[in-house]
C-alpha cells in the first residue's frame, strides 16, 4: 500500500511561540516529526507550512516542503490545499502527523492507513486506545470515542460518553480516547474544504465532527496504549529533548 504523509507546521503558537523551529537535540522539532514518519511505510513526507523559515529549515535538511495560506483555519484544511497542489490522485490516502509531535509511533502510522485502506465505507480514518482511569475519563481536555460493531465512529466528545447511568454499569464501561492522527482519501479532501462548519464542531471544539454530521464514515484503529505526548507547553519540550538526549 502507498500512502503519504503531511505534516502541518503553523508557526503561531500561544503557549510555545515557533514552536515548530524549537530545538531538539540540534534539529527543528518539525524535522523531528518529519524524520520519525519517514519511518512509516509512507512514500513520502511533506511539510505543509504558512512560514518562510519553516520553509527553509525544511529545505536545509532534504524534506520536502509545499506553502500554503495563513488563513487555514484547520490542519485538515491545509492539508486539503497540500493535495491539491501536489495533484495526488483521489484513491491517495494521506496522513495528517501532527507538527508538535516528534515521538510519533511509525506503526500507529501505518495502522491508521491500513485501517482506511480496509474499509471502503470510510473517507477518513483515526486511533483511540481503551481508557481505565476515571478522572482521564471525567476530563474534558480527553477526547473520547464511542464506536460501532465495525470499528466506525459514531460520535467524539469532550464529555465522558458513553455516560454510565447506572452504577452497576460503572465499571464494565468500555471508554476509548481519541488519539489525534488522520488518514484521508484524497478525493475526500478535496470536498471536506468545502463542507460548512457545523455547530457541533464549533461547540465540542473538534473538526471531525463535521465528517459525521455530513454523513461520511470515520474508521477507528485501536491501540492497546496511549501514544507518547505531542509538545504543548514548556515542560513537554524538556520532556522530550530528554529522551532524544538519550
Amino acid at each position: 500500500m502507498m500512502f503519504k504523509v503531511v505534516v502541518p507546521a503553523r508557526f503561531a503558537s500561544t503557549r510555545l511561540p515557533g514552536k515548530p523551529l524549537l530545538d531538539i537535540a540540534g534539529k527543528p522539532m518539525v524535522i523531528r516529526v518529519a524524520e520519525q514518519a519517514a519511518k512509516s511505510q509512507a512514500n513520502e513526507v511533506v511539510i505543509a507550512t504558512d512560514h518562510e523559515g519553516i520553509m527553509q529549515a525544511a529545505q536545509s535538511y532534504g524534506v520536502a516542503s509545499v506553502r500554503t495560506r495563513t488563513d487555514h483555519v484547520s490542519g485538515t484544511d491545509r492539508i486539503a490545499e497540500v493535495v491539491e497542489k501536489m495533484a495526488w490522485p483521489d484513491d491517495m490516502i494521506v496522513v495528517n502527523v501532527q507538527g508538535d509531535e516528534p515521538l510519533i509511533d511509525p506503526v500507529l502510522i501505518n495502522d491508521v492507513a491500513q485501517t482506511l485502506a480496509h474499509d471502503a465505507q470510510a473517507v477518513m480514518s483515526t486511533a483511540c486506545h481503551p481508557l481505565h482511569e476515571s478522572e482521564t475519563f471525567d476530563n474534558p481536555n480527553v477526547v473520547k470515542v464511542v464506536l460501532n460493531a465495525k470499528h466506525q465512529a459514531m460520535y467524539f466528545s469532550r464529555a465522558p460518553i458513553p455516560f454510565p447511568r447506572d452504577a452497576e454499569h460503572r465499571h464494565a464501561i468500555a471508554a476509548y480516547r481519541h488519539i489525534g492522527i488522520y488518514a484521508y482519501r484524497v478525493g475526500f479532501l478535496k470536498q471536506y474544504a468545502s463542507l460548512p462548519v457545523t455547530e457541533l464542531e464549533k461547540i465540542e471544539s473538534l473538526e471531525q465532527l463535521r465528517v459525521l454530521y455530513h454523513g461520511y464514515q470515520i474508521a477507528v484503529t485501536m491501540t492497546a496504549h496511549a501514544p507518547a505526548s505531542g509538545v504543548d507547553t514548556a515542560e513537554d519540550l524538556d520532556l522530550v529533548r530528554k529522551v532524544f538526549a538519550g
